[in-house]
């Protein structure tokens, strides 16, 4: 299954918008406004796909010389518990090791937080709410 970086703008770019949309955001009542998109166009857009199909993505957006923040990561529903989310995270592992960053944080959904700490994130601070929904920040140091 390939893993690839996304261009901005693209057919695959397409693809996970609309992939994060129906994971992420129709299920809370949200959309994305073009001013989110296109702040996407700063960011390490990654996408899995098998043939033509996208089955998940994610994003590293520039926090600092050493830090980048993974967003939005989607796995289509009939993909997910089957490995595809690790996979999808330590190829953007790699890719943000490779971009010069040293540490990965994220705001976690409550509900992935244990899928977090298995690849050896940690929580820092306390639950948050973001998107209608509980979340922790998450960071693991990736040199």
């Amino acid at each position: 299954m390939p893993l690839k970086i996304i261009d901005h703008g693209s057919r695959d770019y397409d693809k996970m918008v609309n992939l994060r949309l129906e994971v992420l955001r129709k299920p809370l009542g949200l959309s994305f406004t073009p001013e989110e998109l296109e702040k996407e166009k700063q960011d390490i857009l990654i996408g899995a796909f098998e043939e033509e199909d996208l089955l998940a993505c994610c994003i590293l957006s520039h926090v600092s010389k050493e830090t980048c923040k993974l967003r939005q990561m989607a796995v289509s529903l009939k993909m997910q518990r089957n490995g595809l989310g690790a996979a999808m995270m330590l190829f953007a592992e790699r890719v943000a090791r490779d971009a010069g960053f040293s540490t990965i944080v994220m705001n976690a959904r409550k509900t992935a937080v244990g899928f977090y700490e298995k690849l050896g994130y940690k929580t820092d601070g306390e639950e948050f709410v973001e998107v209608t929904l509980p979340h922790y920040l998450m960071q693991k140091r990736i040199f």
